[in-house]
């Protein structure tokens, strides 16, 4: 199923190199987290899965907008998931966790669930580098966001 995924959203994206590189590393780090979590099997592919799609709404938001901005992509990213995984034969629970996850993954704030916390400290670690931020940025957003072992420790490591 995973597979199935990352081939449609690789197909979605249009050749966008660096839209496909992006959510293929956030994938890869929430699914190493998770993994040294421990996480639930069921959980761990919810993660995955949301991953996987979370900047459904790049493209759609871009032309929108004319921006890609944190509160438009959770507003838009709802339902493009939702169309996305209709032909996935998903419990209907754990497709509204799926779209919740993609809604609300640039809220930082009463962040419900360790899937959801994964995923933000997932994208934080690509869009660190991709954003160039500066240490002190990261310092701080590792100390008022970050909670999980794994990815503390995966941020110290990459981050210093």
């Amino acid at each position: 199923m995973i597979a199935k995924a990352i081939e449609k959203m690789i197909v979605f994206y249009e050749g966008n190199i660096h839209d496909i590189e992006h959510f293929l590393k956030v994938w890869g780090y929430a699914k190493t987290i998770g993994e040294l979590e421990k996480l639930e099997q069921k959980t761990q592919q919810t993660l995955e899965l949301a991953a996987i799609v979370h900047d459904i709404a790049c493209p759609l938001c871009r032309k929108k907008y004319g921006s890609t901005a944190g509160p438009y992509q959770e507003k838009e990213g709802i339902p493009l998931t939702a169309e996305f995984y209709k032909d996935f034969n998903l419990p209907s629970a754990q497709l509204e966790r799926i779209c919740y996850l993609v809604g609300h993954h640039h809220t930082f704030k009463d962040i419900a669930g360790l899937d959801y916390q994964i995923l933000v400290e997932a994208d934080f670690l690509v869009n660190a580098s991709e954003s160039h931020m500066s240490r002190n940025a990261i310092s701080n957003f590792r100390e008022t966001v970050f909670q999980t072992k794994a990815g503390t420790r995966l941020l110290d490591e990459i981050y210093g």
